[in-house]
């Protein structure tokens, strides 16, 4: 398992648009990718389950990645987010 820890730049947090932005990366792979937010998990691969955390700009996120393509994942999702929130 692999894991990866950022701070959220964008202004307006993770809402509509980078949220599906983010799910659509995050297909493109098969391990699990999951966020975390103050202790609540929602799956990279649902866009309902990343807006009901509700991550504001500032917030402190940790992705996590499970499974055969984790390393591959790890750097495509880290770099997106780096990239984009």
């Amino acid at each position: 398992m692999k894991e990866f820890t950022y701070v959220i730049t964008d202004p307006e947090g993770i809402h509509a648009r980078p949220a599906g932005e983010l799910v659509k990366v995050a297909k493109g792979f098969q391990c699990d990718i999951k966020l975390t937010k103050d202790g609540k998990s929602g799956d990279c691969k649902k866009i309902f389950g990343l807006m009901g955390l509700a991550v504001k700009n500032g917030n402190e996120v940790t992705i996590t990645f499970d499974g055969e393509d984790e390393e591959a994942a790890y750097e495509g999702v880290s770099k997106f987010m780096q990239e984009n929130m």
